[in-house]
């Protein structure tokens, strides 16, 4: 063997070759599509409604009667939103006062009895909890005719307190239940530290928790408000006269018994959604920070 000469041992060096794709890769990709053709689908399901709502308050009456019915409308008008912000100004005022009077009422209730049920050891927290949960499967109904009597006793039919408090008497158990769920996840030691520092149970409460419970407290308003604002079958019991009248039940008004106003309607359910979709914004974006503060002070 001369010198310099390769030594081989009987085996070919490896050779990289090119690079493909992952297996699976082209079944992943089909499934990811199919579950984007999907949502769309879904999404676009989902929105119809609103579609169907926006065309018809663009058309006239006798257009929105027509048989087939057109998915643009012919000639756009905006007459119907006209008509809503001449007639439906006091009733959208009368929904907006009775849905934050009783969100105000329902947190003022909630906050105090969910640190309660949170931070105090209590023989009957359980059964507390579990009337709370079975308060939710009461029909409405049930609850509407009891309170038409009581509220005709002490002359609070026709009346915002009467609204009010009838709304807040469903909002009140569940701002409870999800309010506790939170807290009790706080660290015990940041409340006993204030208490060291000399805060008093209500102190403590103010200052320390409720700031690291604003996420939790901010999804109760926001479903407080949105049945309270939405409310239709308190708003139909509680009501028998026109001194106060809120958006859910002045829509109904609009139904007739051989006719109905269905571009008015239409005009009328748009402008009580636009606030719900405001608060909706907004109250998500506080969620938000108040999750990521929440996390940085635990």
């Amino acid at each position: 063997m001369k010198s310099g000469a390769p030594v081989s041992n009987g085996t070919e060096p490896m050779r990289a070759g090119p690079i493909g794709p992952p297996p699976g890769a082209p079944r992943a990709r089909v499934v990811a599509g199919l579950n984007l053709v999907a949502a769309l689908v879904i999404v676009g399901l989902m929105l119809l409604p609103l579609y169907w709502a926006v065309v018809t308050s663009l058309k006239t009456l006798q257009q929105s009667y027509a048989i087939p019915s057109s998915l643009v409308p012919p000639t756009p008008t905006f007459a119907a939103y006209s008509e809503v912000l001449h007639t439906q100004g006091g009733a959208l005022a009368t929904s907006l006062v009775i849905a934050v009077g009783a969100t105000l009422l329902s947190l003022l209730i909630a906050v105090p009895a969910a640190f309660a049920l949170a931070s105090f050891r209590f023989r009957i927290t359980g059964i507390v909890t579990l009337v709370l949960l079975v308060t939710q499967t009461i029909p409405g109904i049930v609850l509407g005719i009891s309170f038409f009597k009581i509220f005709a006793d002490v002359h609070l039919l026709n009346s915002y307190p009467g609204l009010i408090i009838a709304d807040s008497t469903y909002c009140v158990p569940f701002d409870i239940l999800v309010i506790r769920a939170f807290m009790i996840g706080l660290p015990h030691e940041l409340i006993e530290a204030a208490r060291v520092d000399g805060a008093s149970n209500l102190g403590a409460l103010l200052r320390v928790v409720v700031p690291l419970s604003r996420p939790a407290i901010l999804a109760a308003a926001l479903f407080s408000f949105l049945f309270a604002w939405g409310d239709f079958l308190f708003a139909l019991t509680l009501t028998t006269s026109d001194a106060v009248v809120p958006m859910s039940l002045s829509i109904y008004k609009y139904l007739g018994e051989y006719t109905s106003q269905w571009p008015d309607l239409m005009a009328a359910a748009i402008f009580a959604a636009i606030p719900s979709g405001i608060l909706l914004v907004l109250v998500q974006r506080g969620i938000r920070g108040g999750i990521a503060t929440a996390g940085l002070k635990g």
